[in-house]
């Protein structure tokens, strides 16, 4: 299954998660995971840090991912490197992303 057909079932299941999301790791190798999320709006990922240097690319939609003092907004075809410090996520429109993590 391509990516575009994921999103859509990933966003068909976030519709009806009590979280209002739902995730899929597409690739994970020795040091690496890529995972699909879709969020509905108004939901996201509470306040964390990430376990490794990562990305996010904003693939449909709009979302904000924001720490104690900086925010940023992403569009389609937007990518960001995420700040190491504690972050949150939150979509404002039905979104999908693209979340790259290095782990160590």
């Amino acid at each position: 299954m391509g990516l575009p057909a994921q999103g859509e079932w990933l966003l068909a299941e976030a519709e009806v998660a009590e979280a209002g999301r739902a995730s899929q790791t597409v690739v994970e190798v020795p040091g690496l995971s890529v995972t699909l999320m879709a969020l509905k709006e108004g939901r996201g990922l509470a306040e964390h840090r990430a376990p490794g240097a990562a990305t996010l690319l904003c693939l449909t939609g709009r979302v904000s991912l924001s720490t104690v003092d900086r925010s940023w907004r992403l569009e389609p075809r937007e990518l960001i490197a995420i700040p190491g410090e504690r972050h949150r996520l939150t979509a404002e429109a039905d979104s999908l992303v693209l979340l790259t993590v290095r782990l160590d």
